[in-house]
């Protein structure tokens, strides 16, 4: 196991996380806390995916790989989020969205409906 949901929700009704092992390469200790999900199916236990401490990740949407979510980065509906992608910023990706690969959503950027972003590209600023 990555991490596990703490007792306490916040007033959104979301779980903070909390790293139950260390991932270096992300400077995570165990013990350290991360962002909200709604449940554990929004971040995978699996590969070093993680979500800091004041993003956010609700609905079926979906974190794996080595993927990261931080800033106040939101993640949901049905969205993915995965590989190596980063969200962060304000950003948000949503509806049945997906971001993988090791693309880049920062700023105030917004993924949504049915878009797919990917491979190394960057969507950032108010797009």
């Amino acid at each position: 196991m990555k991490y596990e949901l703490s007792e306490r929700k916040n007033k959104a009704g979301l779980y903070r996380i909390r790293a139950l092992r260390d991932i270096p390469w992300r400077g995570i200790k165990a013990g350290d806390l991360g962002g909200f999900v709604e449940s554990e199916y929004n971040l995978s236990q699996e590969g070093d995916a993680w979500i800091g401490e004041n993003a956010w990740v609700r609905g079926n949407a979906e974190v794996y790989g080595d993927a990261e979510i931080f800033g106040k980065a939101r993640v949901y509906d049905n969205a993915k989020v995965g590989d190596g992608a980063h969200v962060y910023g304000n950003a948000e990706v949503h509806g049945n969205a997906s971001v993988y690969g090791n693309a880049r959503v920062g700023g105030n950027a917004r993924v949504y409906d049915n878009a797919r972003v990917f491979g190394y590209a960057l969507v950032f600023g108010d797009t």
